[in-house]
């Protein structure tokens, strides 16, 4: 698609090699660089060398790896905004409660990304942490968030995003999303009943700013060997409900002594 005339191409690039890391790729050849980010050898030496150099990137001569400074990039991000803050301790008492894990996300692009996280064991292949993202069409947080959207933002999402079956249980065409976004909207939480990762079920409802846009969701995920969707709804709902409602009176708070 055609750029603005802005545009600074390099930019795109050097944040594709950044990218190109992830838990499963944490240490990469010059040559794997190149490829997963399209890049010719020499483009590709030339921006991980210049990251090497101002300390996002590290290598023994033959291996490339993030350098933790590259953390410094999301922390302006997290720390300029107070819902994790916020919402830990609420989600510390909810995992205690339904003896769970919980987390928290916002919607980025197409994905949600988790910005906070209460574990009580490891239930899914992928490990979560902040930071994680998943395509919001087949989670729970990214439902109750795509139902909080306008429906003109919504309509360009569905227009847009590819909805692939990630087991056999994912909604995937854009009719049946929003039919299932509609009942979400309706209803005030979402089920996803092993849509993401088979053997996985979770159930969430949105967190609300002062004028009720949905701003992120909140969550909690159960193996589905201990808790049938009744159950689900049964159980966890409540809690679930008592700890976004206390999320946001706290961030009511927080936004009133931010503005004084």
């Amino acid at each position: 698609m055609p750029r603005e005339p802005y545009y600074v191409q390099s930019l795109e690039r050097g944040l594709a090699v950044i990218r190109a890391f992830d838990a499963q790729h944490s240490e990469l050849t010059l040559s794997d660089v190149a490829r997963v980010c399209g890049l010719t050898r020499a483009a590709a030496r030339r921006f991980l060398l210049t990251l090497t150099d101002l300390g996002y990137v590290r290598t023994d001569g033959r291996l490339f790896s993030l350098a933790p400074r590259v953390l410094e990039l999301g922390y302006s991000y997290l720390s300029s905004i107070s819902l994790p803050e916020v919402a830990e301790p609420h989600l510390e008492r909810l995992v205690a409660e339904v003896r769970e894990s919980s987390s928290m996300s916002v919607l980025d692009g197409d994905d949600i990304v988790y910005v906070a996280r209460v574990p009580t064991s490891r239930i899914m292949r992928v490990a979560i942490n902040v930071g994680t993202r998943f395509p919001a069409y087949a989670t729970s947080m990214g439902r109750v968030i795509l139902a909080g959207l306008p429906s003109t933002e919504l309509e360009a999402y569905l227009g847009r995003a590819r909805l692939e079956p990630l087991t056999d249980r994912t909604i995937c065409t854009p009719d049946a999303l929003r039919a299932e976004l509609a009942q979400v909207r309706r209803q005030g939480h979402a089920i996803v009943d092993q849509e993401l990762e088979e053997g996985l079920r979770a159930i969430a409802a949105p967190i609300r700013d002062r004028s009720g846009a949905v701003t992120g969701a909140v969550n909690v995920s159960i193996h589905a060997a201990r808790a049938t969707v009744d159950d689900i709804r049964e159980r966890i709902l409540p809690p679930l409900l008592a700890a976004t409602a206390a999320i946001e009176a706290d961030l009511k708070i927080a936004s009133r002594r931010s503005r004084g």
